[in-house]
């Protein structure tokens, strides 16, 4: 089977790259950077989602497409010009990354828009399956320098929320793609614990053997403005509304979520503790 990854060289489509060629899948990945590092076997097919040409020739050569792109203002136009290409290509089975819970809040920027790029994948005529991942694992290397000062800086509030391993997200996707069984579905992709920001601190600190303290919640004006200075201004906006959204009303699974995961990837939803014991390393 022949399959084009989107994002291949990000932080999961890298991930669900490995997984396929785990499973004998040939790969390709579409980048805009014709000098990216892929592993060997895998093609570069340059193009961009924002691009016609792109759209119009880049997905023709394919049996399955895992449709990614990045957060950001262009998100919902270049997700449903990526379903657009599927559908000019001849793709037959689509496998969409969406986020966790994203119909009960619409509001939020980047959850909102791909609900209409989750209507285009359902519409596109593929055999399709959507993957809606909470927050990820992952997500704590950008803060590496802050924590090994000893803070965490995220501001996941004290609801708690179901945060996942990338890993997992990619088994899911490579899963989904090499097996038709799963046309059709909605999968929500989950860790097995609940997670507040002080409970995420603890585990750091014990890892790390060293006081981790999370910064709070208290003060999302300043968290905003420091986000700001080292992302566009709407994507911290649309950060700082997601992160009041989860202080207030949590990200949690259910156990037929846990349930349901476990059965699609035949084991546990990885832990939050066995990733940071893993990744201190890079500390």
């Amino acid at each position: 089977m022949k399959i084009l990854v989107t994002g291949g060289t990000g932080t999961v489509g890298s991930q669900v790259v490995s997984e396929l060629l785990k499973r004998n899948a040939q790969v390709s990945a579409l980048t805009r950077r014709p000098d990216a590092k892929l592993p060997p076997g895998v093609q570069a097919v340059r193009g961009d989602l924002g691009d016609v040409q792109t759209i119009r020739t880049a997905f023709k050569a394919f049996d399955g497409l895992f449709l990614l792109n990045m957060v950001g203002p262009g998100e919902a136009n270049e997700g449903i010009l990526g379903v657009d290409g599927a559908r000019l290509g001849g793709i037959k089975r689509l496998v969409y990354l969406s986020v966790h819970k994203a119909d009960e809040a619409p509001h939020l920027p980047h959850f909102g828009c791909k609900l209409g790029v989750e209507a285009a994948v359902k519409a596109s005529g593929a055999q399709w399956t959507i993957l809606r991942p909470n927050n990820f694992y992952q997500n704590d290397f950008w803060f590496k320098d802050v924590i090994k000062q000893g803070i965490y800086p995220q501001p996941l509030g004290d609801v708690g929320l179901s945060r996942v391993d990338v890993r997992d997200i990619a088994e899911a996707a490579a899963i989904a793609l090499v097996d038709g069984r799963h046309s059709g579905q909605t999968y929500n992709l989950v860790g097995p614990d609940i997670l507040t920001g002080a409970r995420t601190a603890q585990i750091w600190s014990a890892a790390l053997g060293k006081p981790v303290s999370y910064a709070g919640h208290s003060n999302m004006d300043e968290w905003e403005r420091q986000a700001a200075q080292m992302l566009p201004p709407l994507m911290a906006f649309d950060f700082r509304l997601m992160y009041e959204f989860i202080q207030t009303s949590g990200l949690k699974a259910t156990p037929a979520d846990i349930d349901r995961q476990t059965q699609l990837l035949g084991h546990p939803p990885r832990k939050f503790e066995d990733f940071v014991n893993e990744a201190k390393v890079a500390f």
